[in-house]
């Protein structure tokens, strides 16, 4: 069984609007930067189109970083993230 901090949780940021998918993908890629920057254990960001006016970006980091990486960060919102 996990233990509760080896959680992966999926920090997400929501975008909305005409311009949303354009802002989520570029995003991603400041996200990208923040792993390599802050040496987080996962190598895990996306984006995701939900619809024409809104979209998602997101990064995967372990429970025991998450406190700080969103006070820094300022997501919309998380969740457990699972492997698929």
């Amino acid at each position: 069984m996990e233990k509760v901090l080896d959680r992966k949780i999926k920090l997400i940021w929501d975008f909305r609007g005409p311009g949303a998918a354009r802002t989520a993908e570029h995003y991603e890629k400041h996200l990208a930067e923040f792993i390599l920057i802050e040496e987080l254990k996962f190598d895990i960001t996306g984006f995701q189109h939900i619809t024409d006016m809104h979209s998602i970006a997101y990064l995967v980091v372990a429970e025991f970083e998450m406190k700080e990486v969103r006070d820094v960060l300022k997501p919309q919102r998380g969740q457990v993230y699972l492997d698929k």
